[in-house]
């Protein structure tokens, strides 16, 4: 690391700390004219590319997630923190993937398989958004499957 004030090549950390969002703070010390300076060091999200169902490709949004999530809640014992922990569980397994793409069919899956664990009315609404219910025998074929298990 170069020391912004005399540009000398050595330093030494004198301090390392762990902050918010996976950020590393170091106070470091300039081997040569002993001033003392900090640097941050942060990991870099690797950007995920979500396929849509018409093969477009498009930046992963978590905030799309968050708020199909929030609706399927709306007026549900579920709380704000629950929801939150739902979308973080969500986006760590796609970034856990061996790629950076990933169908956007796959993210709805997903997000219903943590529905229907945190809420199961919230789940039926999400699937009869995500699997497009044209008439009641749809909804009652994902109601069927529900009561079942």
């Amino acid at each position: 690391m170069e020391c912004p004030y005399c540009n000398y090549k050595e330093t030494k950390v004198v301090d390392k700390r762990e902050s918010a969002e996976r950020t590393t703070r170091r106070r470091r010390e300039c081997l040569k004219c002993k001033k003392r300076f900090t640097t941050y060091e942060k990991v870099e999200n690797i950007d995920l590319i979500i396929i849509k169902k018409d093969n477009t490709r498009q930046e992963f949004d978590r905030a799309k997630i968050e708020k199909g999530i929030l609706r399927a809640c709306e007026k549900r014992p579920v709380s704000y923190e629950q929801i939150k922990k739902v979308v973080d569980e969500i986006e760590s397994e796609l970034r856990l993937k061996k790629t950076k793409e990933v169908h956007s069919k796959e993210i709805g899956e997903i997000v219903m398989k943590k529905l229907k664990k945190l809420d199961k009315v919230a789940y039926i609404r999400f699937a009869s958004v995500y699997r497009e219910f044209t008439d009641l025998s749809g909804f009652e074929q994902e109601l069927r499957k529900l009561i079942k298990k």
